[in-house]
């Protein structure tokens, strides 16, 4: 592998990082994107239990809905409409602020995508870019200048940057390009899940439609 890296010059460097970086993306929202880890087991009863509480008039403490929000990542999400019944505020105004907790969750699911979909565009151009470094050390050597036969060796080593980069840069792009799509689909995947499930817990805690102004 070290020797792969020398044969390719020193414009491999730049995919290396970004592969490295890219990577652990991919490992970090494959991880944080887990249905269990954004809703833990008992954590959607444990939610509609308090609800059954405050349906019921009966009292539920800050302490236990503070506990809900932090039982996931999503769990803020569902504080937030507890914690507004609870407050004896109007549906409209729970309705808002909700929404703005809820923008605050769908960033955090999709956070860093935009950082690997701009890899997977980014890898092909710098392995384009490490082609032309080969071809410049290709045409640019003694012999090609003086109309010789030039430098085996460095014909040689030009050929390798080249290509190298090339398929190095193809190498990252494609995987890093499927991985984004699949995350995405993934964190699509979960905010619907939380959208029907924070619908289901406003809807049993303001059971009449909201008055339009």
């Amino acid at each position: 592998m070290y020797s792969i890296l020398l044969s390719a010059g020193w414009p491999i460097w730049p995919l290396l990082i970004i592969s490295i970086i890219g990577l652990a993306i991919v490992l970090e929202r494959a991880w944080y994107l887990r249905q269990i880890h954004l809703f833990p087991k008992n954590s959607l009863e444990s939610t509609f239990i308090l609800a059954n509480l405050i349906s019921q008039q009966k009292t539920v403490s800050e302490a236990e809905i503070t506990a809900i929000s932090q039982l996931s990542p999503v769990g803020p999400l569902f504080a937030c409409v507890l914690r507004e019944k609870t407050a004896g505020n109007s549906a409209n105004s729970a309705l808002e602020e909700l929404q703005a907790t809820a923008q605050s969750t769908w960033n955090k699911l999709e956070r860093y995508l935009g950082a690997l979909a701009t890899i997977a565009t980014v890898a092909p151009l710098l392995g384009l870019f490490g082609t032309v470094v080969g071809m410049i050390e290709i045409f640019g050597s003694q012999g090609a200048i003086n109309g010789g036969t030039g430098s085996p060796q460095q014909l040689a080593h030009g050929i390798s940057v080249a290509l190298y980069n090339t398929a190095f840069g193809l190498l990252i792009a494609i995987p890093a390009l499927a991985a984004w799509r699949g995350l995405r689909a993934m964190a699509n995947q979960r905010r619907l899940e939380c959208e029907e499930f924070t619908r289901q817990l406003f809807k049993k805690l303001y059971p009449h439609p909201i008055l339009t102004k």
